[in-house]
């Protein structure tokens, strides 16, 4: 195929969370989810020199139990919702499961960004950081 190209994405950390399983996570942060813990790898620690206490950012995680076959879903998980294709959706099913979660920063501690609310379980590797602008 003339437009299909692969390629590797590197997590840059990981996320510890009380949050252990799926479906104990809620599926928006706004909707109850903990404060955790971005846990930065050492080799790229000076990438997060400039987040400060108080900084909105997004984390983008790959979302690594994610269906990758699934096309269409019931939004929310909720089956009175109509089946919806997955790019019109939120849903961690998904061909490449990429997490967006908008959060604020509340506590650095060195290679560690405490942010809120955070809806990734346990385990999710963060594979990018970005400001919201």
């Amino acid at each position: 195929m003339a437009n299909e190209i692969n390629f590797i994405l590197t997590p840059i950390g990981v996320v510890e969370s009380t949050l252990s399983n799926v479906k104990e996570a809620p599926c928006q942060g706004f909707q109850g989810a903990p404060t955790a813990w971005i846990s930065i790898n050492k080799n790229v620690i000076d990438g997060m020199k400039d987040i400060k206490v108080g900084d909105e950012i997004i984390v983008i995680t790959w979302l690594h139990l994610g269906d990758r076959s699934t096309l269409k879903v019931h939004p929310q998980d909720n089956p009175k919702n109509p089946l919806t294709s997955v790019f019109a959706t939120r849903s961690a099913d998904r061909p490449n499961p990429i997490g967006l979660h908008p959060v604020t920063v509340v506590e650095i501690n060195d290679n560690k960004i405490k942010v809120m609310p955070m809806e990734a379980i346990d385990g999710t590797p963060v594979v990018d950081i970005k400001p919201v602008i």
